[in-house]
């Protein structure tokens, strides 16, 4: 069941609809929060997607992963188990035609465990609260992360930054705390 609407704030698909459906957990990045991110990466990038990898490992409602692909993300991975969140995310990504899109259901861990050679420049974490995913999360990500790749993750609390990883930029939105952080790979 849909619960309400929220909006693609910026880029190709600027103010297409998404739909929130009724799940468990289910907490939608605002539209200012997903603004300020944006900024954050236009500034470290450039402005320049086209050459992007995406991972949105708790799609939820996609609208981190169809934010990334409406500003020209190449690919965007989104990973989500819940299944009415899963056909929400698969009538916007037809709707909008949006190929570079590819959806999977399944579970966060998992898929991270089972991953094969491919190479993220940004993974975005937006993980259920309350549940200690981000401890879990953060020993697989570098196996999965080009070298000086983008993860951003919200939380309920402020994140001191893991090994391996910079704090770049953090902030506060309500109840939740937003971060956005640089791997640092091991020079040889």
């Amino acid at each position: 069941m849909v619960n309400k609407y929220i909006r693609i704030v910026g880029g190709l698909y600027r103010r297409t609809p998404i739909a929130v459906v009724d799940a468990a957990s289910l907490r939608p990045t605002p539209d200012r929060v997903r603004e300020t991110l944006f900024n954050w990466l236009n500034h470290f990038w450039d402005s320049h997607y086209d050459d992007k990898s995406v991972l949105d490992l708790f799609a939820g409602s996609g609208a981190l992963g169809f934010e990334a692909a409406s500003r020209g993300a190449a690919h965007v991975q989104m990973v989500e188990r819940d299944r009415a969140a899963l056909a929400a995310l698969r009538t916007v990504r037809d709707k909008l035609g949006a190929r570079q899109i590819r959806i999977h259901a399944g579970d966060a861990l998992e898929t991270l465990r089972r991953m094969d050679a491919t190479r993220y420049d940004l993974v975005m974490l937006d993980p259920p609260f309350g549940q200690d995913w981000l401890p879990r999360i953060w020993p697989l990500l570098p196996g999965i992360l080009t070298e000086n790749a983008l993860v951003y993750a919200e939380s309920e609390a402020p994140l001191d930054a893991p090994e391996n990883f910079e704090l770049l930029r953090k902030d506060k939105a309500g109840a939740v705390h937003y971060h956005l952080l640089q791997f640092a790979a091991l020079r040889k």
